[in-house]
């Protein structure tokens, strides 16, 4: 039973700590959508996203005016496209990114993402064929959304894949090079890909989901500070890390109890099943939302300087134990995400030169996702993209955690120059990448084998 002073918390939280259900996600399955005619596909796509999302929107918006809650995006995730486009005998998979686009731009939602290939362990035709079409997807759309899965702990890491997303990753930013390479900010190179994410860019509906579900992402990093703040106002200097990770674990608790009472409401009204509650501290660019913020509250001088890595790994791990028992359907990613572009102080970090490329990989080793939101200089090649996903995609393998790269190397700029991308994809300086030479690795292609400690059966 909630008393009278979690309560009045739980609204300052919303009322000035940035509390927000940061995205309700509708996935739906579109494996009843497969034909071998792709004009035909592509309509059975856009009729059954229409007809199952058509009140989405509304009821999200009926929502936030009834509990007071700000729901910031209404988004869609479909069945991975090469499993569908694979079904017509098409060259052309970009019709099925348009048929998605005018399918959210119909039911009015912020993004859609499934435009997507698993190919941990090999690629199918239509697997390669969707993405090499990548590029000119996401340059022709607006809200699609794009995802490659290219490895596993249990499958390894598929170099051929690894290959093939560097070049595409270049290839997409010179296709929206109008926009600083904007279309990598929707591309996402995953390893150990969930199937209930509800974040964009890297949403996609598992075939192990229900034909159609609810999914929920809360998040809170303003919350999470504003605690901590208080927290060592109150104690000083007898506070320790201890206290603070369960300041923290108190915290996530009620933002997912929060985020659990919406999915399920939205879920209820829908008549839809009820899936996960993703406790995520995803940033935005405003000031007072930023994950960054609580490295320095913690006592560092900025993120990136020696301890970030212990901090985050603290943060991470007290996050998952108060969502957890805040709810039996926690899941998605539900942890800290340090997206460069999108968090006012990790941007700063970066641009000052105190965050580098080389902090970045290690934090991924102990947070959600991976090298995230990050601007690097338009001329870097295909190869050495390739080896930084390779590298990124080893932490994953090894660690049996999800990781992911979504990197934007901006046509026609430099490091310290700056790429905007405008919204919630915030703004970055662009920073050096490591030096050296990966062509010769990435020629070698082939499949890294899956770690022995994958081998639980």
């Amino acid at each position: 039973m909630l008393n009278q002073k979690e309560i009045l918390s739980t609204i300052q939280m919303i009322d000035q700590q940035h509390l927000d259900i940061r995205t309700i996600t509708m996935g739906i399955s579109l494996l009843s959508c497969c034909d071998p005619d792709p004009k035909r596909a592509c309509e059975k796509i856009y009729d059954k996203i229409t007809r199952y999302a058509e009140k989405l929107v509304k009821t999200g918006e009926d929502i936030e005016r009834e509990f007071g809650i700000p729901i910031v995006n209404k988004r869609i995730s479909v069945t991975p496209m090469a499993l569908v486009a694979g079904a017509s005998e098409t060259e052309d998979c970009v019709p099925f990114a348009l048929a998605l686009d005018r399918a959210a731009q119909t039911c009015g939602v912020n993004f859609i993402g499934g435009y997507s290939a698993l190919v941990q362990k090999g690629m199918t035709e239509a697997d390669e064929k969707l993405i090499r079409s990548i590029p000119e997807a996401l340059a022709r759309t607006e809200l699609v959304c794009s995802s490659v899965n290219v490895g596993s702990t249990r499958a390894g890491i598929n170099m051929d894949a690894v290959a093939l997303m560097g070049r595409i990753v270049k290839d997409t930013a010179a296709a929206t090079a109008d926009r600083d390479g904007l279309g990598c900010a929707k591309l996402v190179v995953f390893c150990n890909a969930v199937e209930d994410n509800p974040f964009m860019a890297g949403a996609f509906h598992g075939e192990g989901e229900a034909d159609c579900v609810i999914n929920v992402g809360v998040s809170g990093p303003g919350v999470v500070k504003k605690a901590l703040d208080r927290a060592f106002e109150a104690k000083g200097d007898y506070l320790t890390i201890t206290d603070a990770a369960e300041v923290i674990k108190h915290t996530a608790y009620k933002v997912t109890r929060v985020g659990e009472i919406i999915g399920n409401e939205v879920a209820q009204r829908l008549n839809l099943p009820f899936g996960v509650a993703d406790l995520s501290l995803a940033p935005t660019p405003a000031v007072g939302d930023s994950v960054g913020e609580i490295f320095q509250t913690m006592g560092l001088s900025s993120i990136g300087a020696p301890g970030t890595t212990a901090i985050l790994a603290m943060l991470n791990d007290a996050v998952k134990k108060g969502g957890v028992f805040a709810s039996s359907h926690v899941g998605g990613l539900s942890g800290a995400f340090i997206p460069v572009s999108e968090d006012s102080a990790i941007e700063a970090a970066a641009r000052s030169g105190a965050l580098t490329m080389e902090k970045l990989e290690a934090m991924t080793s102990v947070c959600s996702v991976g090298l995230d939101m990050i601007a690097i200089p338009g001329d870097t090649s295909a190869a050495t993209i390739s080896g930084m996903i390779a590298d990124e995609m080893a932490i994953g393998m090894i660690n049996s955690k999800t990781t992911a790269v979504r990197i934007i190397p901006v046509p026609g700029k430099g490091v310290g120059e700056k790429a905007v991308f405008g919204g919630l994809l915030g703004e970055a300086a662009i920073i050096r990448v490591p030096g050296g030479d990966s062509t010769g690795f990435v020629k070698l292609g082939g499949r890294i084998p899956a770690p022995i400690h994958s081998l639980k059966n």
